[in-house]
């Protein structure tokens, strides 16, 4: 293993910096700047280059190997956080035989080859990095406890032993076995598959609360779905103006509604045109409006009522502060009935969150997919008798195979690079 090192906190001017060295090499290392370090502990140490010349008062935490994030031997420098300090503390590091740089993700690499974490983890951990809402924080954290991990454990114990039962029977089977197994095998093989497919029904909606959900704001032209959106947004996102068609293109703002993490999108009003340009932003809005989690539509009274009833449908009537009866209408310009919209609609998409597990990815919803093909053709074969037990069992192995593969023990490589390509270096 190569000894590691790197900037574990953001570039810039700050109170603390942290330089993480890892590897079997890391304490050597960190002795050479700051003299004779604990096995595991911490103290306050003056780091100096190899003439000597002091660079800086840094607290000095060592962690034994085993005992680290990384399961490696680790170093972590708190350094006075100036530009000045970390490049002259990294140019020290670089100096040094038996070290380099480490690349983007490679400490957390690291603990997944040591055993610290396992790939769900991972993928948890760097789920949490880009969390931008609440929700997003708690699935990561459930990711990272290692909850799809002890899942595929107790599913794997299941399937195994199933497994020892039908080999038991293939062992034994020039002699009378008392005891017939089928039904034990069949409960386990149910059992199995029904957590199984509880939880790779729930990846959509996890996948939902990582990537976000679309909320479009469609409508005919001058029906307030700018203002609203810049209201919603507390900028200027979208150009306001009283000329039909001003709004061509599909305007994105970014929020956290009840902690839910919600992509509003302001539409081209919808109409006929024989404006070339305008006629391409009504296609848009049309298209990315059909493949919204909801839509919006903002309509005049007379149409409230009228062909907007889908479950995936909010309507308000437009400009409400134009209306005479204003209750059922909404207005970005004045705020009104804007926060009953937004209750209604973080209802409606936290309503389909309530079916999120640990599973929370596609390669997740796969590999459990998988699985349960394994084990339906392993109860297909069962009835066949005796002599297609080892084809039963060889299907389990399959299922098994294929847990393994949620948590990182076999067929990961492939996708161990876009994984860690997402981290930044330093962690």
């Amino acid at each position: 293993m190569d000894t590691i090192y790197a900037l574990a906190t953001a570039r810039g001017r700050a109170g603390v910096a942290v330089v993480r060295i890892s590897g079997p090499s890391a304490r050597l290392a960190a002795e050479r700047m700051a003299g004779a370090l604990p096995k595991h502990g911490r103290g306050l140490r003056t780091l100096r280059d190899g003439e000597g010349e002091a660079l800086d008062e840094a607290l000095v935490l060592t962690f034994a190997e085993g005992r680290s994030f990384t399961g490696a031997e680790v170093v972590e420098l708190h350094l006075h956080g100036s530009r000045a300090v970390i490049n002259a503390v990294l140019t020290r590091l670089s100096e040094m035989p038996g070290l380099r740089l480490a690349e983007a993700g490679e400490f957390t690499r690291q603990a997944l080859e040591n055993g610290r974490l396992d790939l769900s983890q991972v993928e948890g951990l760097a789920d949490l990095i880009d969390a931008e809402t609440e929700a997003q924080r708690r699935q990561a954290m459930r990711s990272m406890a290692g909850g799809l991990g002890e899942k595929a454990d107790l599913w794997k114990r299941d399937l195994l032993r199933a497994m020892a039962l039908l080999e038991a029977v293939i062992d034994f089977a020039e002699e009378d076995v008392p005891v017939d197994v089928t039904p034990e095998v069949i409960e386990l093989l149910d059992r199995c598959e029904t957590a199984m497919r509880r939880e790779m029904e729930g990846v959509g909606a996890a996948e939902r609360i990582r990537e976000g959900f679309e909320v479009a704001i469609i409508g005919a032209p001058n029906m307030g779905k700018s203002t609203l959106l810049n209201y919603l947004a507390g900028r200027d996102a979208a150009i306001i103006s009283d000329v039909p068609g001003t709004t061509r293109d599909v305007i994105e703002v970014r929020m956290e509604l009840r902690g839910l993490p919600v992509t509003l999108l302001d539409t081209a009003g919808l109409r006929d045109s024989d404006d070339e340009v305008e006629a391409i932003g009504i296609a848009r809005a049309r298209s990315r409006a059909a493949s919204a989690d909801l839509r919006l539509h903002l309509v005049v009274p007379e149409d409230y009522d009228h062909g907007f009833s889908g479950p995936d449908d909010i309507v308000r009537i437009g400009r409400a502060d134009l209306q005479a009866d204003p209750r059922l209408g909404i207005s970005g310009k004045t705020g009104a009935g804007v926060s009953e919209l937004l209750d209604e609609i973080a209802g409606r998409l936290s309503e389909r969150t309530l079916g999120a597990g640990v599973a929370i990815r596609e390669r997740h919803r796969l590999a459990l997919r998988d699985g349960i093909e394994h084990i339906n053709h392993c109860r297909d074969i069962l009835p066949e008798g005796t002599m297609s037990l080892d084809l039963a069992a060889e299907e389990l192995r399959l299922a098994v195979r294929a847990l393994d593969s949620l948590v990182g023990r076999v067929d990961v490589e492939d996708i161990l690079g876009e994984i860690f390509s997402s981290f930044c270096i330093g962690k």
